[in-house]
C-alpha cells in the first residue's frame, strides 16, 4: 500500500481571536450603516405600492358593486307594472348585471394585482425578462390544454354583453331548445318542454333563436268540410278573434287583430283556413290555444261542421242507424280457403280396402 507523502492537514478550526470578532463586527456595522438609507427606501417604495394597489382595488370593485345594485334598483322599479312587463325582464336583468359585475371586478383584481407584483419585483431588481417569458410559455400550454374551458367562457362574456338571450326567453340553442332559467359564463340552463333541465355549453351553441325578442305569430289551422260556406266561416272566426282581443288578459298578449289568412290547403272532404295573430313574445302558444278554443265554440255555435264530427241533428228527430251495425265482424273462417278454415274442416274417414 502506497503512502501519501504530503503531511496530513490539520482539521481543528483556528480559533478567532478578539481583534478579529470586533473588526467583523465594525466592518458588518459600517455595512448597515451604509446600506440602511437604501433598504428603508425600497420598504417604504414596497409598502407604498402595495397600499396603493389595495386601495385602487377596492375602490373599483365598491364602484362596480354599486353600479350594479343601481341597475338592479331601477330593474325593480318598473317591474310588475305593464311597460316593465314588457321591456324588462327584472331577474334576467338582476342575473346580467351580476354576470358582468362578476366579470369586471375579476378583470379588475387581475390587472392591478398583477401590475403591482411586476412594480414590487422590479424594485427589488430581479430581471423580469425570464419571468415574462415562462409566463407566456405557460399561457399557451395552459390555453392548448384548456381551449374548451376559454371557448366557454369567452362565448359566455359575449352572449351577456351583447344580451343574445336571457332568464324567462324560449331559445332554440341547436342542441337543445327550452325555457332560459339561468344563464352563466360556462354554462347555460335551459328547461324543457317535458320539465327536463339541460345544460349547455356556451362554447357548443353555433346559432341561437330568440322567440322572445321583438314579437310572435299565433299560427292556428281551422279544418271544416269542404261543403261549408267559407264566407260565413271567416265571419265568424273574425268575430271570436275580435272577441278574443277586448277580454282580459289577452288584450295585453294580443298586438294585432286576429287576421284570416285565407285557404291554406284544400283536400277531398275539407278545407283548411289558416288563421294568424301578432303577440307579445313568448305568448304564441297560449294565445293559439285560446284562439283553437274559442273558434271551435264560435263554429258549433253556428252549425258550422268541423272535419271527424258526425253531422248535426235537429231537435226531437233521432239520429239515422249506423248501417255498419248490422254488418258483422270479418272473420278468417268465412273464407274456405284460409288455414283457418282448412283446420277447422272435418277429418275424411278412411279408404278402406277388401
Amino acid at each position: 500500500m502506497l503512502r501519501s507523502a504530503a503531511p496530513t492537514a490539520d482539521a481543528t478550526p483556528r480559533a478567532t481571536t478578539l481583534d478579529e470578532t470586533q473588526e467583523s463586527a465594525e466592518s458588518a456595522a459600517g455595512w448597515i450603516e451604509d446600506n440602511w438609507s437604501d433598504w428603508l427606501a425600497l420598504g417604504l417604495r414596497i409598502l407604498l405600492i402595495v397600499i396603493i394597489a389595495l386601495v385602487l382595488r377596492t375602490v373599483i370593485r365598491r364602484s362596480i358593486t354599486r353600479l350594479i345594485a343601481r341597475m338592479n334598483r331601477t330593474a325593480q322599479a318598473v317591474d310588475g307594472t305593464a311597460l316593465g312587463g314588457l321591456l324588462v325582464n327584472a331577474e334576467r336583468r338582476r342575473q346580467r348585471s351580476e354576470a358582468i359585475g362578476s366579470v369586471l371586478r375579476s378583470v379588475a383584481s387581475f390587472m392591478i394585482l398583477g401590475t403591482a407584483a411586476l412594480m414590487v419585483l422590479s424594485a427589488l431588481d430581479i430581471n423580469l425578462a425570464p419571468l415574462l417569458a415562462s409566463a407566456g410559455v405557460a399561457g399557451v400550454a395552459i390555453g392548448f390544454g384548456a381551449r374548451n374551458l376559454v371557448t366557454d367562457f369567452l362565448s359566455g362574456v359575449f352572449m351577456i354583453l351583447e344580451d343574445q338571450y336571457g332568464v324567462g326567453d324560449s331559445i332554440d340553442a341547436g342542441v337543445a331548445s327550452g325555457e332560459v332559467i339561468e344563464v352563466g359564463l360556462r354554462v347555460t340552463k335551459l328547461r324543457g318542454d317535458d320539465g327536463e333541465i339541460w345544460y349547455v355549453r356556451n362554447g357548443e351553441v353555433k346559432r341561437i333563436g330568440n322567440l322572445s325578442q321583438g314579437w310572435s305569430t299565433a299560427g292556428v289551422d281551422v279544418q271544416i268540410r269542404y261543403d261549408e260556406d267559407l264566407e260565413k266561416a271567416r265571419k265568424v272566426i273574425t268575430q271570436a278573434g275580435a272577441e278574443m282581443g277586448t277580454s282580459q288578459p289577452w288584450d295585453e298578449a294580443l298586438w294585432e287583430p286576429v287576421v284570416v289568412l285565407g285557404l291554406d290547403a284544400v283536400y277531398l272532404d275539407s278545407v283548411v283556413i289558416r288563421v294568424s295573430a301578432k303577440t307579445m313574445p313568448g305568448k304564441a302558444l297560449s294565445v293559439a290555444r285560446e284562439l283553437r278554443w274559442r273558434i271551435k265554440r264560435a263554429l258549433d255555435a253556428e252549425g258550422i261542421r268541423m272535419v271527424g264530427g258526425p253531422p248535426p241533428v235537429a231537435e226531437g228527430s233521432t239520429p239515422p242507424a249506423d248501417p255498419s251495425a248490422a254488418v258483422a265482424a270479418p272473420s278468417a273462417l268465412a273464407s274456405p280457403t284460409s288455414p283457418q278454415s282448412l283446420a277447422a274442416a272435418p277429418i275424411p274417414p278412411p279408404n278402406l280396402q277388401k
